[in-house]
């Protein structure tokens, strides 16, 4: 029963997806939650919880972030995979978990542009290696 309820409350992966390509766009701008908000006639606590997916975006609504965004609406919805397929690529929620942290927005900005694989590898071996010390911690 438990369980039941717990995935009743997680939201739908398809709006955690919109929800991160919603802010993945707006920083990509440099729009704040305020201003798109004030530019769909929201409040911005709204556009946190759409970003979040603790809300779904109506049709319409989405219909005006595109155009507040300068995007189009099929933006939302990329990397998502095709429907009709038997299996969608739908974007891990670890991935989307880390990606609303402002840590993970910068990390995943700034990353790319180190030029050298073999320093990303590196960096990429010192962070599984932080993580596997902190697991090593907390089973102590």
């Amino acid at each position: 029963m438990a369980k039941e309820l717990e995935l009743e409350r997680s939201p739908n992966p398809i709006d955690r997806h919109v929800g991160l390509r919603i802010r993945l766009r707006r920083k990509e701008l440099g729009v704040s939650q305020e201003k798109l908000a004030d530019q769909i006639g929201l409040t911005f606590q709204q556009v946190q919880k759409y970003e979040r997916a603790a809300n779904r975006v109506s049709a319409s609504k989405l219909y005006e972030m595109a155009r507040a965004l300068n995007t189009s609406i099929s933006y939302f919805y990329e990397g998502l995979g095709d429907p009709g397929a038997a299996e969608s690529n739908h974007v891990a929620p670890s991935v989307h978990d880390f990606l609303l942290t402002p840590e993970g927005m910068e990390l995943a900005a700034i990353f790319p542009r180190i030029r050298r694989g073999r320093v990303r590898r590196r960096i990429l071996d010192l962070v599984r290696a932080m993580a596997e010390e902190g697991e090593e911690d907390s089973e102590s």
